[in-house]
């Protein structure tokens, strides 16, 4: 379980939604729009001359990214450290500033501690339990998006629970899904056998998998994935 420090990132905030525990009503959720900047002045930007034929913008597919992360103290190294910012966070703001996107961040509707040592042990009886964590907030529809990528750490070689409580009470029917993690050692972990069986109806792209004491030099492992997945930036 490990997350890391990120660097400041541009987004839009749209909507901040109530508290959501166990199987509530889908409405409008909290989501961030997010979009490669362009700082090239309008003026300095070529123009087609007139003789020329006008191209057709290439559609590019319509992206989620969801995730979960957690700050407070985590894993580093074989130790203990502080942050901020979660790993997983500082991972999905690297890949939203690349691509054309929204941003839907899982909150628990009962946070986990600030402990390691006490997280690793809720997370154990969450696994154990075969638990269902309340998200925090309404959760989005899916019906404006081709591609759904799914952020989280790996605890205990698997996603957090939430994550599968947040992919059970979705449609992924004709989506693409695409799972990234921050981890210590696990990689993916089960993500792929998990979310083959929340994620209803959907096909599945390869995952991107981050150690999380190395996320900030990630740069250009993300921008490799986003190509390999089909998702390009802008």
């Amino acid at each position: 379980m490990t997350q890391q420090n990120r660097p400041p990132a541009r987004r839009r905030t749209i909507l901040r939604a109530a508290l959501l525990t166990g199987a509530t009503a889908m409405t409008a959720p909290h989501l961030t729009s997010c979009s490669p900047g362009n700082d090239q002045p309008p003026s300095d930007r070529r123009r087609p001359s007139t003789s020329q034929t006008a191209s057709v913008p290439v559609a590019r597919p319509k992206v989620l990214l969801a995730y979960f992360s957690r700050a407070g103290e985590n894993y580093y190294y074989g130790g203990r450290t502080t942050l901020k910012v979660g790993n997983t966070e500082v991972l999905a703001h690297k890949i939203s500033d690349l691509i054309d996107c929204d941003v839907y961040r899982i909150e628990p509707a009962d946070p986990y501690p600030e402990s390691y040592d006490a997280t690793v042990k809720r997370n154990v009886r969450e696994q154990n339990a075969d638990a269902r964590p309340g998200i925090k907030g309404d959760l989005p529809s899916l019906d404006d998006y081709d591609t759904v990528l799914l952020g989280s750490p790996i605890w205990n070689v698997r996603a957090p629970m939430i994550m599968t409580t947040f992919t059970e009470r979705l449609d992924f029917t004709g989506k693409t899904v695409a799972p990234f993690t921050t981890h210590a050692m696990s990689g993916l972990g089960t993500t792929a056998r998990d979310y083959s069986a929340s994620c209803r109806g959907a096909s599945f792209a390869d995952g991107l998998a981050v150690q999380g004491e190395k996320v900030e030099q990630a740069a250009r492992d993300v921008k490799a994935w986003l190509q390999h997945v089909g998702v390009k930036a802008s």
